[in-house]
């Protein structure tokens, strides 16, 4: 059997006005101090993929407009809501003032399995991701309700930012979508 590729006209996209009305999905990115504009653009094709409300840029990640974000981000930058605040913790304090359980994505003594995880019915995360180099900082670390980790069986133990947050952001998108 022969298959063929979907035109881009086939595949039924929504226009950014339209994304930003869908039901929110509980779901949150916070971006904390990434460098690199390419991962920030990354993570805001991936949060528009899998209907993240928002994405917070904290600290040095770049902001649109920025050639080098819509480089990777295809114009998701555009349709998935953003803020920008100065210290992630800032965003941390907003973000649980909110509701949100907040989810530091870090390896740590206490981290939780993400193949283990399934979040609450209903539930409102924020999802940190970390510095390239780094990681999410210590007391952002502290502040968060708990740890997820990316089970891996190499030998870096680590992915790229960008490649973590879809991981992750997939995670949530399928489990909310089984509640």
């Amino acid at each position: 059997m022969k298959d063929r590729k979907l035109l881009n006209i086939e595949l039924g996209r929504i226009s950014p006005e339209e994304y930003r009305s869908l039901p929110e999905s509980g779901l949150v990115v916070v971006l904390d101090n990434i460098r690199s504009a390419h991962n920030v653009g990354s993570a805001f094709r991936t949060a528009d993929a899998f209907k993240a409300d928002k994405v917070w840029l904290c600290g040095i990640c770049a902001v649109p407009p920025s050639a080098e974000i819509h480089k990777s981000a295809l114009g998701a930058e555009d349709s998935v809501p953003w803020e920008h605040v100065s210290d992630t913790l800032e965003a941390v304090a907003k973000l649980k003032a909110a509701g949100y359980t907040v989810v530091a994505v870090e390896q740590t003594v206490h981290s939780v399995g993400l193949d283990a995880f399934r979040p609450e019915p209903g539930g409102r995360y924020a999802l940190v991701f970390g510095n390239e180099v780094e990681g999410v900082r210590q007391d952002v670390v502290d502040a968060s309700d708990l740890s997820l980790e990316i089970p891996q069986a190499g030998t870096k133990h680590s992915l790229n930012v960008s490649v973590a947050v879809g991981v992750v952001l997939w995670h949530f998108f399928c489990q909310k979508r089984q509640l």
